[in-house]
């Protein structure tokens, strides 16, 4: 049976291949694998059983279907110089692409170019905010590198990912290093974890939100199950209480009572107050859902003022039209157009073909038709 191994490439691509030999590669070893109408060369990331889990689990895995691509042969040191020098071009042949673009006056940024390792095709990754018509692009390229041209259009977190970098945490980049999917992320999540809803301090290198409030807000979630929502009134040993806070690490909730006095229990000790005068508070193992109708709302409210999409951008089509967005026609009035209040509530209505006003002085209607309702022509007539 073929070995399955995940191997990865420049910047951050990774496919998985199929190994016919009778020993696994090791990792980080080169290795030639099939390509595009050719070959490429890449490094082993993962083998046996690590290698089936980031298939199945993984979005560039293959799943249940797995794979047909095959990994050919490992690669030798003077093929292994050959890929040294191929990403020294990959600079040079980004750098003469943008050159075309201005030449073209194209709205786009170029972000990476990558040779294939047999140089049978050249893939050059850019960002847009729309749709860009790159034909005439793509010829000029065509003929300055001979080869076959590939353009793909990537969003912000994926030129993240690709180009790599440090964030402010001070270390690299999640989406580079170990987060296996980009997905989205809003100021809901940040609502939830009581950080500055401002974007500026809670935005990455690439200007949107950072992926790490994505996968802290599990926690958040869960931890909060265990309080009570704050602004709610809880009855105590002291009477009614409001909870003005709740500290999710120490597991502490800062209260309000009616003569404004304010105090800091233990959750475990406000539960056990709650129990003691005959009114439990939910535990975390009965405590309602994450996705209550007024945490949605709340959720909601907040990803209307800032919305973010990060869905990977497919290839941009070169027959495809714009779409053309039409604002709606305003509702029609419930009044009838004869009645009363209608009339008064425009007195100033539109008449004629030409957009003449009604009684207007001085003006001429182009033709000698009258709308009905209309005052009939003086005795001179209308020029």
């Amino acid at each position: 049976m073929p070995h399955l191994i995940e191997v990865a490439f420049k910047g951050n691509r990774k496919d998985f291949f199929l190994w016919d030999g009778d020993e696994v590669p090791p990792l980080n070893a080169g290795i030639i694998v099939d390509a595009d109408r050719g070959e490429d060369l890449g490094y082993v990331h993962a083998s046996g059983e690590l290698a089936e889990k980031r298939n199945a689990g993984t979005p560039h895995g293959y799943g249940a279907a797995g794979t047909t691509k095959k990994a050919r042969r490992l690669a030798t040191s003077a093929e292994m110089e050959r890929e040294t020098e191929l990403r020294v071009q990959d600079e040079d042949a980004r750098r003469r692409a943008v050159e075309r673009v201005k030449a073209n006056d194209l709205v786009m940024k170029l972000s990476d170019a990558e040779w294939q390792w047999d140089q049978k095709k050249l893939t050059l990754y850019f960002t847009a905010e729309r749709r860009v018509d790159f034909r005439t692009l793509v010829r000029e390229l065509a003929s300055i590198f001979r080869t076959r041209i590939e353009l793909k259009q990537i969003g912000v977190r994926d030129e993240a990912k690709r180009l790599d970098g440090i964030g402010r945490c001070g270390r690299q980049y999640c989406s580079s290093s170990w987060l296996p999917e980009l997905r989205p992320v809003n100021l809901g999540v940040a609502k939830d974890q009581r950080l500055s809803l401002n974007p500026s301090q809670i935005s990455g290198a690439c200007g949107r939100l950072m992926c790490c409030l994505r996968y802290e807000h599990e926690f958040y979630v869960q931890s909060r199950k265990k309080f009570p929502k704050e602004g709610k009134l809880v009855r105590t040993k002291k009477g009614d209480e409001k909870v003005v806070a709740n500290d999710i690490f120490r597991e502490r909730v800062t209260l309000r009572g009616e003569d404004g006095e304010v105090r800091t229990v233990e959750l475990m000790e406000l539960r056990a107050e709650a129990e003691a005068i005959g009114s439990p508070m939910p535990s975390a193992t009965t405590a309602p859902s994450a996705s209550t109708d007024e945490d949605l709302i709340d959720v909601e409210l907040a990803a209307e003022a800032v919305e973010e999409v990060v869905a990977p951008i497919s290839i941009v089509s070169l027959t495809e039209e714009y779409p053309v967005v039409v604002a709606p026609e305003t509702a029609p009035s419930a009044d009838p157009e004869g009645s009363d209040a209608n009339r008064e509530r425009r007195p100033h209505r539109r008449r004629g073909r030409r957009g003449g006003r009604r009684n207007r002085q001085g003006g001429a209607r182009g033709n000698n038709e009258s709308e009905p309702g209309d005052s009939p022509p003086d005795e001179e007539g209308e020029s």
